[in-house]
């Protein structure tokens, strides 16, 4: 349908006008996780540097705007929405954009909305949470020792994560805990941390840390290949693999022991990329089609062009056709600088 068209029969829904996006290696975009601020309440040291310059707030889109661009990608086949951050809880009035989008699941629009937080914020959130459709979150929980808790985010209080932890499963949300598995930090402390998240009915998963933006700290320092975890906790566990997947790239087993799930991502050991069915969406309007690439699309610029999503719609297409295969993640000492500078709060992991 050419512009005139368009024009003569007014503005169709974009529900109406788009086609589902695939990127040039055949894979379905149905994935989309939104940054909805770059700021934190912590600073971890794997994630951030200690003293960050964050984006002016002018820079930011409004929640309306990211409203918008979340149903333009639902409109074009986006069936799963995860809000990240920084930290999603600290943006005010961010139960604007989350009332908003349940409204999309309840119509059918949407399978599932998501979050990955801190848990700071969780106690005052997880109700209202619940009450707009969210069914399940991620919380990410390095160390149970509340020393090291306080070591390894600077600024966290884990007894304050706890609560909202519990404030959590009070409100019927079902909870998966990330860690990032560190090498002489955390790694003798899996075992326990597996226990007790599947003694709670959480999943775990554990993440490879990955080179991306600058921060204090030599990565290499820290850097467990899950492979070598794996083998470790195998000295304790009986883990089968399993088919489960809940649309992200984690691999999961099944823990005889515990009876629980063990996640593992691995973007460095064994790349998730072949199956990549994410874009990433920033809270000034750049889309990344990668998290370990720098190519993006500047989708702010085409929603202040028009009322109307055609262009939008065009651009995001664009977009997608640029996808790559896959990242270029690599950290060892010969490769001491991040793959790419962004720090992981820019994009939201």
């Amino acid at each position: 349908m050419n512009t005139a068209t368009i024009d003569r029969l007014g503005a169709l829904p974009l529900q109406q006008k788009s086609a589902p996006m695939i990127d040039p290696f055949g894979r379905a975009i149905t994935y989309l996780r939104v940054s909805v601020t770059d700021r934190c309440d912590f600073r971890c040291t794997y994630c951030m540097a200690e003293h960050m310059t964050f984006l002016p707030k002018k820079d930011l889109l409004t929640l309306e705007e990211l409203h918008r661009l979340c149903s333009a990608f639902i409109a074009k086949g986006v069936r799963k929405l995860r809000l990240t951050g920084g930290e999603p809880l600290v943006r005010k009035n961010i139960m604007f954009l989350v009332r908003e989008l349940g409204k999309e699941i309840e119509a059918g629009r949407l399978d599932e909305l998501t979050l990955t937080t801190n848990g700071s914020q969780l106690a005052k959130h997880a109700a209202e949470l619940s009450d707009c459709g969210v069914k399940r979150i991620n919380v990410s929980l390095d160390t149970l020792d509340p020393a090291k808790f306080h070591q390894i985010t600077r600024w966290g209080d884990l007894a304050k994560v706890m609560e909202g932890i519990d404030a959590a499963q009070a409100a019927g949300l079902k909870i998966k805990i990330n860690a990032v598995a560190l090498k002489g930090f955390n790694d003798a402390e899996i075992p326990d941390l597996m226990r007790w998240a599947h003694g709670r009915g959480m999943d775990l998963t554990l993440i490879e840390t990955m080179p991306m933006g600058e921060i204090e700290e030599d990565r290499t320092d820290h850097y467990m290949p899950l492979s070598e975890m794996r083998r470790q906790l195998e000295k304790s566990f009986t883990f089968s693999d399993i088919p489960y997947r809940t649309g992200g790239p984690a691999r999961y087993l099944e823990v005889a022991e515990t009876g629980g799930r063990l996640g593992l991502i691995t973007p460095m050991t064994h790349n998730f990329c072949e199956s990549c069915n994410r874009v990433r969406l920033t809270c000034t309007g750049t889309l990344y089609m990668c998290l370990g690439q720098n190519d993006a699309a500047d989708l702010r610029t085409a929603l202040r062009a028009s009322e109307d999503d055609a262009y939008l719609s065009q651009v995001i297409d664009e977009a997608i056709g640029r996808k790559p295969k896959g990242h270029d993640f690599i950290i060892d000492r010969d490769h001491n600088r991040p793959a790419v500078a962004r720090h992981m709060s820019v994009t939201g992991g």
